[in-house]
């Protein structure tokens, strides 16, 4: 006979969580429901309090908000790993892009022996769908274009109603891939409210043991954790960072609150992406006092979408 959930999750360290994991998994294939209601309940489950849409105070409610009732074709096209590069060109920073060997609509086109021996490749439609490829004469390509394609068929706007995803059309693209022999060089991610940098997250030891550390506009540590832990290394001013505030407030200047990512190599500096909703708004903050601050950073838009 098979075992029910409850008998499953019985004697589980944190049968909570397995519990939730389910909820959530269910929640996902729930397409019917509203934008609205999907995300009350997702909130509801992952932050543990209830969504406030009518009055938003804190930096995660009000990314919600944004999903909800704000929308401007800009932000669809900086959402687009590819579209983007024409934003990024269009205010004057084409410099900092990194450099892009092809794009394809089908991973079935693209022909490796025309690539360089490492890149990367990356689906433009949404987040985390990447394959870095340090040494191309030892990859399985069929396998590599059997999971591009299963990749280019995901729809991620599903996942957190992120509506900047939604209008995208899939696309695989390579870049550079930058030496990650020691792993992978820091992200520099610049929370930028009305064209105004305000708050540096530095990400550092990415695929090892990521470290989350968020600095001031003068550089200083701040008291902060989300998502990852603090990093137990000193970590030094990048180099470039007034020019990565200069750009930053040019890419930013169209919205109410984008972040703005960079990567410091060879004394360079290089574009990563523009995310409106980090942690798609459903991380928390350590202290929660930290996610009101962020929230009174961000003001609203006074016209709301209607759908």
């Amino acid at each position: 006979m098979r075992k029910t959930l409850s008998k499953v999750i019985k004697g589980i360290k944190n049968p909570e969580l397995i519990l939730r994991h389910f909820k959530l998994k269910a929640l996902k294939k729930n397409t019917k429901l509203s934008d609205i209601e999907f995300l009350k309940r997702k909130y509801k489950l992952v932050m543990g309090k209830d969504l406030n849409l009518d009055n938003p105070k804190t930096f995660n409610e009000k990314l919600q908000w944004l999903k909800i009732y704000w929308r401007d074709d800009r932000a669809t096209i900086c959402a687009d790993k590819y579209r983007v590069r024409e934003y990024v060109k269009e205010k004057g920073c084409e410099e900092i892009l990194n450099d892009l060997y092809g794009v394809w609509d089908n991973a079935d086109d693209i022909d490796f022996d025309k690539l360089p021996n490492s890149f990367v490749l990356k689906a433009n439609h949404g987040c985390g769908y990447n394959i870095f490829i340090k040494d191309k004469t030892q990859i399985d390509i069929k396998k590599i274009k059997k999971e591009l394609n299963k990749i280019l068929r995901q729809k991620f706007y599903i996942k957190n109603r992120e509506w900047v995803y939604e209008g995208i059309k899939p696309k695989i693209i390579a870049e550079k891939l930058f030496d990650i022999e020691n792993g992978f060089p820091k992200d520099y991610k610049f929370y930028c409210f009305q064209g105004e940098t305000k708050l540096l997250l530095v990400v550092s030891d990415r695929g090892n043991d990521t470290k989350f550390d968020f600095f001031d506009m003068e550089f200083n540590h701040l008291d902060i954790k989300k998502t990852y832990k603090n990093s137990n290394k000193e970590i030094k001013k990048p180099e470039k960072f007034k020019k990565m505030i200069e750009y930053a407030k040019k890419l930013s200047e169209d919205f109410p609150f984008v972040r703005v990512d960079f990567y410091e190599i060879e004394g360079k500096v290089i574009f990563g992406e523009l995310t409106f909703f980090p942690g798609s708004g459903m991380e928390k903050f350590e202290p929660e006092e930290w996610d009101y601050k962020f929230g009174e950073l961000l003001k609203l838009p006074e016209v709301k979408y209607n759908g």
